[in-house]
């Protein structure tokens, strides 16, 4: 019985608190990571999870367990390292998610670089306009925009970015400039439904939040078509600034009301490993690291 693998299907299990989801983690199949449990329950004489219909949770003895296999884990994984050496070059497969616009202006550079820096690695890129569960899908970095909620994850904050209003130049010259919110309602807007599902902007001066309904006259589903049609001259839009920072670095759009912005966003990179992450995933991490934080638009 190989009890390191064992420790490592109930990790996965009771992380991603299903056997479907740690099946899915390790590549394995559902009966067969049912039995490797049920061989380490029946081994240890102690019932390490609770099921149900819907969902796995570690029993007492389990976490107690379950914290103790966690550092034998990394502890081998950190005896391998060291006996390849810790310069040997990455080598294996890695899933990476991030929102879609910000996975193709900002991650997939990244990913291009560190392919060609380490011919050994191979990378899926899932670029979801979602929050994805990285344990119950497998992913092994993961780039959130926004505040995090309490996790076991890794997370390295690398930038920060927040929603803006904006125009061309164009625009503006024939329409006017707005001074204050409020002076939105009469101006032609620009909305992208992905930003949200109301047409209601906030904004906040000092203490002082508002919020102003805005009757778009030109409603699109995707970012990349409002920016367009700002770009255009069709009216003024909100969008997030790492979405329209190529257009702002350039002077195609110019950004509105800076006084009544709200707070930005932190932008962080999740990984599912800790201090000991292997090769591949800490390259990468450190690759994708160096450049948002290097990136002006992110900071």
């Amino acid at each position: 019985m190989d009890r390191l693998h064992l420790m490592s299907v109930f990790v996965a299990v009771a992380e991603s608190e299903s056997f479907a989801g740690g099946a899915r983690r390790l590549a394995m199949s559902p009966p067969a990571v049912t039995r490797a449990v049920a061989a380490l329950e029946a081994h240890l004489g102690v019932k390490l999870l609770n099921r149900t219909t819907r969902h796995v949770r570690v029993t007492e003895a389990g976490q107690r367990y379950l914290d103790d296999a966690r550092r034998v884990i990394a502890a081998a994984d950190e005896a391998d390292e060291a006996a390849v050496g810790l310069n040997a070059a990455p080598r294996g497969h890695i899933t990476v998610t991030a929102p879609v616009m910000f996975g193709r202006l900002y991650v997939m550079p990244g990913i291009v670089d560190y392919l060609q820096r380490y011919p050994g690695t191979e990378v899926a890129a899932m670029l979801l306009d979602r929050v994805v569960n990285l344990l119950e899908e497998g992913v092994d970095v993961g780039i959130r925009i926004g505040e995090l909620a309490d996790s076991s994850f890794k997370a390295l904050r690398v930038g920060q970015v927040g929603r803006v209003v904006c125009a061309a130049p164009a625009y503006l010259a024939a329409h006017g400039t707005p001074a204050t919110p409020a002076e939105l309602a009469s101006h032609t807007i620009v909305a992208a439904s992905a930003i949200g599902p109301t047409a209601e902007w906030r904004f906040l001066r000092g203490d002082a939040a508002s919020a102003v309904r805005v009757a778009p006259r030109l409603t699109v589903t995707t970012n990349d078509a409002a920016i367009e049609a700002t770009v255009r001259g069709l009216g003024i839009s909100r969008l997030m600034s790492y979405q329209v920072a190529p257009q702002l670095a350039s002077g195609e759009l110019v950004l509105l009301l800076r006084d009544f912005e709200p707070p930005r966003m932190p932008v962080h990179i999740l990984h599912r490993e800790g201090r000991h992450a292997s090769a591949k995933i800490r390259s990468f991490v450190d690759l994708m690291a160096t450049r948002l934080r290097n990136d002006p638009s992110l900071n």
